[in-house]
């Protein structure tokens, strides 16, 4: 498995609601991704930069999801850099559902 971290500037001005409301029209897009895990929305405290966590099977499919179209386009809609990097995620607890899971390389 493969932790995606995608991040970039949020637009200048926005508000916490302001970013939701363009996050809410993102999800059906990554919701018919059947390659996508998981996709976690993250803002950080000061509310400039946003982040999205992705969950994949591999590499290659986070850059399937992330190709250069969808990347001209995230830049183009928030007027930021987009910055993205991968880990190996090898290893999962998940504390709500009472789960250890160990992913193999």
């Amino acid at each position: 498995m493969i932790a995606e971290f995608v991040s970039f500037a949020a637009p200048e001005g926005d508000t916490r609601e302001d970013i939701m409301k363009d996050a809410l029209g993102t999800v059906a897009h990554w919701q018919a991704n059947p390659e996508l895990v998981r996709k976690h929305y993250l803002l950080s405290e000061d509310k400039r930069q946003l982040m999205g966590l992705y969950i994949w099977p591999s590499i290659e499919a986070a850059k399937r999801g992330h190709n250069p179209e969808w990347i001209a386009q995230a830049e183009e809609r928030t007027g930021g850099k987009v910055s993205i990097a991968y880990y190996d995620l090898f290893m999962l607890l998940d504390n709500a559902a009472g789960m250890l899971v160990q992913y193999p390389a």
